[in-house]
């Protein structure tokens, strides 16, 4: 693995941790699931709405590159 590639799978494992933290003390919070379906849906919703980061070889380059559902297009990360 590149060093992009273990950065886009920091970044995407860091984002959807953050993620899965803050929909399972919602979910927990502000339903009535319980149990085993609170840190499921949690699971469901951070991997719906994380964003996904890969490194992609180009002729200029290796590059890092970002899609999510809140930014329409694909971004290039510096």
């Amino acid at each position: 693995m590149s060093k992009l590639q273990v950065r886009a799978f920091l970044y995407q494992l860091g984002c959807f941790a953050i993620l899965f933290i803050a929909g399972r003390y919602i979910v927990a919070m502000y339903t009535g699931l319980t149990g085993f379906w609170i840190p499921m849906t949690a699971f469901i919703v951070a991997t719906l709405i994380s964003p996904k980061f890969q490194a992609v070889k180009t002729k200029d380059g290796e590059k890092l590159y970002m899609k999510w559902i809140f930014i329409k297009g694909i971004r290039e990360i510096g």
